[in-house]
């Protein structure tokens, strides 16, 4: 019998708007695929584009605040248990804690009623829509703080050595 964690890591709807894609996605992340050689000549910070959206989830997080997504979407088309797979890179740790993480966060931050999922009153995918919505809106709001509206580039200061763990530090203890 699957579990609602189990479910939740075969789920492949992972959002975030359109306008993020060029500004965010494509200036961070060696974006489909590329050797960590490859990304770090370009002078990327992240290697898959999940790997910004968890970020950007994480940033929201930490910010406090989930915003719903307005206007065209982009879609992430992986399955989240893929993300990290060590079998498609040298080196690559595996995401398993990472992803762990995430489920209990949402777990925690949205109003999924456990008890109906165990009674059966409430669908594993119906949990998971819920839980899906919680890590797009917080990943959207990391997108917002990374991008803010009405600007389009990112921040030199998020650049710099220490500007994506600096943007993490300003939000602990919002």
């Amino acid at each position: 019998m699957a579990t609602l964690y189990d479910t939740w890591l075969n789920r492949i709807d992972s959002y975030y708007e359109e306008r993020y894609y060029e500004p965010v996605i494509e200036e961070l992340c060696q974006y489909h695929g590329g050797s960590a050689d490859a990304r770090d000549g370009k002078g990327k910070f992240f290697n898959a584009g999940y790997e910004v959206f968890i970020y950007a989830f994480f940033l929201g997080l930490y910010y406090g605040e989930r915003t719903p997504l307005t206007g065209p979407k982009r879609k992430f088309r992986m399955e989240m248990f893929t993300w990290g797979r060590k079998s498609t890179e040298a080196g690559r740790k595996d995401y398993t804690v990472i992803q762990k993480y995430i489920f209990a966060a949402l777990i925690a931050k949205s109003d999924v009623d456990l008890l109906a999922v165990d009674k059966g009153e409430l669908s594993l995918d119906d949990a998971c829509d819920i839980l899906m919505t919680t890590l797009n809106e917080y990943a959207n709001t990391g997108f917002q703080q990374l991008l803010p509206p009405k600007q389009d580039q990112l921040n030199t200061k998020l650049l710099e050595n220490t500007g994506l763990l600096d943007m993490i530090r300003n939000f602990c203890g919002k």
